[in-house]
C-alpha cells in the first residue's frame, strides 16, 4: 500500500497540475494500492512547516519506507515512478 501526502497552494496551476499527475499515476499504476491526503499550506501552514515543507508542489511519500520527498507537478511519470520503486513498471 501507497501512502502519500501532497502539499499545494490553494489552486495554484503547479498545485492542481500536480494533484491531477498524482491522481492519473495511481489510477493507472496503483489501483487499490493507494491513499493520498491533500494539504494546502495556505489552510495549514504550521503543518507544512513542521514538515519541512519550503515548496509547492512537494509529494511526501509515507509508505512504503523510507520516507521521500519529490518537488514539482510531478509531470515525468517514469522519473515518478522511478522515485517510487517502480522501477519493473517505469521500464
Amino acid at each position: 500500500m501507497f501512502r502519500f501526502r501532497l502539499y499545494v497552494a490553494g489552486e495554484a496551476p503547479n498545485s492542481m497540475q500536480a494533484v491531477a499527475n498524482l491522481a492519473a499515476l495511481c489510477q493507472i499504476h496503483l489501483r487499490d494500492r493507494h491513499e493520498i491526503e491533500i494539504i494546502d499550506v495556505f489552510r495549514e501552514p504550521r503543518r507544512a512547516l513542521a514538515e519541512s515543507i519550503f515548496m509547492t508542489p512537494t509529494l511526501v511519500v509515507l509508505t512504503p519506507l523510507p520516507v521521500r520527498k519529490i518537488i514539482g507537478t510531478l509531470s515525468r511519470t517514469q522519473t515518478v515512478l522511478l522515485a517510487l520503486g517502480l522501477a519493473d513498471i517505469a521500464a
